[in-house]
């Protein structure tokens, strides 16, 4: 129903790839960034990198429902 949704509002399946693609580039750079700027452990920074990095199967998988419908499958 969401997909469906999302697809009716013109959110396409790229879309989607393109934000999975830019989470993993953003995981990476959030855990740069919070190793380097803070001041915590390198645990942290991990944290913070697995987080965001957890986005992009999320993202994927989105793109595959997303997909489906413009094949006209579902």
């Amino acid at each position: 129903m969401l997909v469906k949704k999302m697809s009716d509002m013109g959110v396409r399946s790229e879309h989607a790839y393109t934000a999975a693609v830019a989470s993993i580039g953003l995981s990476f750079l959030s855990w740069v960034t919070s190793r380097k700027k803070e001041d915590a452990s390198l645990a942290r920074a991990d944290r913070w990198g697995i987080f965001v990095g957890q986005w992009a199967p999320t993202f994927f998988g989105l793109g595959l429902a997303l997909k489906g419908y413009e094949d006209g499958k579902r």
